[in-house]
């Protein structure tokens, strides 16, 4: 690389005349100096070829340094991979071969005793499958008796039944006349039927006095109030508890839905008057007023703990108290 044999000569350049004044300069002021002060050793300088040689040898062993501890580590890591696989790996992998190999000798018993049982079961299901069929031929062999049975009776039946109608038919004729007869009572019955509901649209009241229209349920009372003979309050009491109705108030002692019966209190002009056991559907009547006016109340539902109806008020009434 480099040539060792013999010195290295370096050519340099004359001095210029620029050179030469500025060495003269330097000459004088050297000798100045020297004169005034201890003389100096001469500083002695490498060549710089052989410092760019001596540069480029440490280079190139650096290299060859670097290049040396990377071998190595690849070495190294190769070995011990090498290692860890032989002394590591190969044995697991050995136990797992062994395992896999029972596990397929364990799948091929599990399969031979599978088909062995799935022989069994399909010679069980033929039996099973003959033994039904003959079954099911001798139920359907019974079944055919017993149809022929049945239709021999219903012949039997139907012959019986034609005789008997022909007999029905001879007294239904008769039958007929006395329908024509019984209508004509029906419709003197119906006759009487209206005339009879009629007067029950005006009951006697509690008192002995003659009622008013009486409504039965809500649809009725809203028709006497389109009337407007009287004014009509509807109201709903709770047991037990005191319920303002128009200028009287009401309060329900008992209630009995079966018997349709309830008892009631009313309290008007600082007294109470007390309706106990009553129906439903009777006008209960008090007086009430300075002029003594004629009121009438009329339930017309009742539950367990609530009675449903309305209250009748003459028009134009004098306000009672109510205490």
């Amino acid at each position: 690389m480099f040539n060792r044999e013999g010195p290295i000569s370096i050519a340099t350049p004359p001095p210029s005349s620029s050179d030469s004044t500025s060495s003269n300069a330097s000459s004088s002021n050297a000798s100045s100096s020297y004169t005034t002060s201890q003389k100096k050793p001469p500083v002695w300088e490498n060549p710089p070829v052989r410092a760019r040689y001596e540069r480029g040898r440490s280079s190139i062993w650096r290299y060859l340094l670097v290049t040396a501890v990377a071998i190595y580590i690849a070495v190294s890591t190769y070995f011990m991979y090498f290692t860890y696989s032989v002394y590591q790996v190969r044995p697991r992998i050995t136990v797992l071969e062994q395992r896999q190999k029972a596990l397929e000798a364990q799948q091929a018993d599990l399969n031979k005793r599978l088909h062995a049982r799935l022989s069994e079961f399909k010679q069980s299901l033929s039996t099973e499958v003959d033994t039904t069929k003959q079954e099911i031929t001798l139920r359907a062999a019974e079944l055919e008796e017993q149809q022929k049975a049945a239709a021999a009776r219903l012949a039997a039946a139907q012959s019986q039944q034609g005789k008997q109608l022909a007999a029905v038919s001879g007294e239904v004729s008769n039958v007929k006349n006395d329908v024509g007869a019984a209508k004509a009572d029906i419709q003197k019955a119906q006759t009487d039927l209206v005339a009879t509901n009629a007067k029950l649209e005006r009951a006697m009241g509690d008192l002995g006095v003659q009622s008013g229209l009486i409504a039965h349920n809500a649809t009725e009372l809203q028709e006497l109030k389109r009337k407007g003979e009287r004014n009509y309050y509807d109201f709903t009491v709770q047991k037990n508890v005191r319920t303002r109705v128009s200028n009287v108030s009401l309060v329900l002692k008992k209630a009995d839905p079966k018997k349709n019966t309830f008892t009631l209190s009313v309290l008007v002009d600082d007294k109470t008057v007390e309706k106990r056991d009553r129906t439903l559907g009777e006008p209960l009547q008090f007086y009430t007023g300075p002029d003594h006016v004629l009121y009438e109340l009329v339930v017309f539902t009742a539950k367990k703990n609530s009675i449903t109806g309305y209250l009748s008020v003459p028009k134009g009434a004098a306000q009672p108290t109510t205490p």
